[in-house]
């Protein structure tokens, strides 16, 4: 039997990368006292107040089907938080709500280029960020991001990979896997690029609440003269702790939604009207949780560092924002991956090889900060003493 070439361009880029996730959760169903490093999965339950106006909802019989752009009333919070936050007037007519940042983002990516076509983005990624691009027929052009500027991008690196084919750049700013944070300038310089090469600027900004005392959040969205070339996608997976009610969206100029309308339509018609009224409310209260999750990732980024630091001959990168850190295990002799899979078996501590994220990262593993403080630095002290220097 025959698959359509969609399957070709994707082999490769999905569970794979995942496989000392899956192995350590082997561990542990086995009994192994394994220390799960590897998701970015918030460490609390949603809001209760969320959970509870979700149950109130479908109580009251919001189960009937939606419509491609999303809940009217979800829409309008949307574009009053967007207003609010961004500096300038968004409309609901430049918003449609999608199941999660995901699949905001493959919409958006497959409204946006095809077959021929171009996409820069950073390198180190998000794990799925080369498959959505890939999905459309397009090719990812990665753009290098240095370590020695703290993992932002480098206007003057994008503009050297940008070629004939170029038609997008894919932002994500808080970065995943990093933890970097773009900066005004570091904006102003990317959409000068944009500007000057007529390219789109897609960014996907799900850690906005989740960025560190000491630290601004700046956005593309806010730039007038960006305005006709960006496109955000977010989701409450991470500022709500609420991954599994996958409820997210996508917000840029209304000609675009518009014509992303149609695709919107085709693959889902519209999120759930019960999940969509939660989020509606709490988009409008505000998230309970965020601040506690900044406090506690930033603590225990800094914990984890201290640690490691005093002898151990790992690095840490200290991240701005998220609820990761990136570690160059460089000193060991190890490449990320053989590291990973060599601190698993011998102190059962489950890490992310950097590779899954991009060359950039091949001597680095992520470490997930979400789990609790004791659990976290038992890790910590494993990872030191696994690296065979005194801790």
């Amino acid at each position: 039997m025959k698959f359509s070439t969609v399957t070709d361009r994707l082999a490769g880029l999905g569970g794979a990368k995942w496989r000392v996730h899956e192995r350590a959760a082997e561990m542990a169903r086995a009994g192994c006292d394994v220390i799960r490093l590897t998701i970015g999965e918030p460490d609390i339950a949603a809001p209760p107040a969320l959970i509870a106006d979700a149950g109130a909802a479908l109580a009251a019989g919001r189960t009937a089907y939606s419509n491609g752009r999303g809940e009217a009333g979800l829409r309008a919070a949307l574009a009053a938080l967007y207003t609010a936050r961004r500096g300038r007037e968004f409309t609901p007519e430049q918003v449609i709500c999608l199941p999660g940042t995901q699949t905001a983002l493959f919409a958006v990516m497959a409204a946006l280029v095809e077959a021929g076509d171009e996409v820069l983005v950073g390198d180190p990624m998000y794990a799925t960020y080369e498959g959505v691009i890939r999905a459309t027929g397009a090719g990812m052009v990665p753009v290098p991001l240095d370590p020695a500027r703290g993992f932002c991008m480098d206007a003057g690196d994008l503009a050297a990979r940008v070629g004939p084919r170029s038609r997008a750049i894919l932002l994500n700013t808080p970065h995943n896997p990093t933890g970097a944070v773009l900066t005004e300038s570091d904006i102003a310089a990317i959409g000068a690029v944009a500007r000057a090469h007529d390219l789109w600027i897609v960014v996907d900004e799900v850690y906005e609440d989740l960025v560190f005392d000491g630290m601004r959040f700046v956005s593309p969205l806010a730039d007038p003269a960006l305005a006709d070339r960006v496109i955000a996608v977010s989701s409450i997976s991470k500022s709500h702790a609420a991954p599994g009610l996958r409820s997210g969206w996508c917000i840029g100029p209304q000609a675009f939604i518009e014509a992303l309308l149609p695709l919107a339509e085709v693959m889902l018609f519209g999120n759930q009207p019960f999940i969509a009224d939660a989020t509606e409310a709490a988009i409008r209260r505000g998230s309970e949780v965020a601040a506690g999750m900044r406090q506690r990732y930033a603590a225990r980024a800094a914990a984890l560092a201290k640690t490691l630091e005093s002898g151990s001959g790992l690095r840490v990168h200290r991240p701005q924002a998220g609820m990761f850190a990136m570690v160059d295990v460089s000193a060991t002799g190890m490449c990320g991956a053989d590291y990973a899979d060599d601190l698993l078996a011998e102190r059962g501590v489950a890490v992310m090889p950097g590779a899954a994220f991009g060359e950039t990262l091949e001597s680095w593993v992520r470490v997930a900060l979400t789990v609790d403080d004791s659990r976290l630095m038992e890790a910590a002290a494993r990872m030191a003493a696994h690296a065979r220097l005194p801790a």
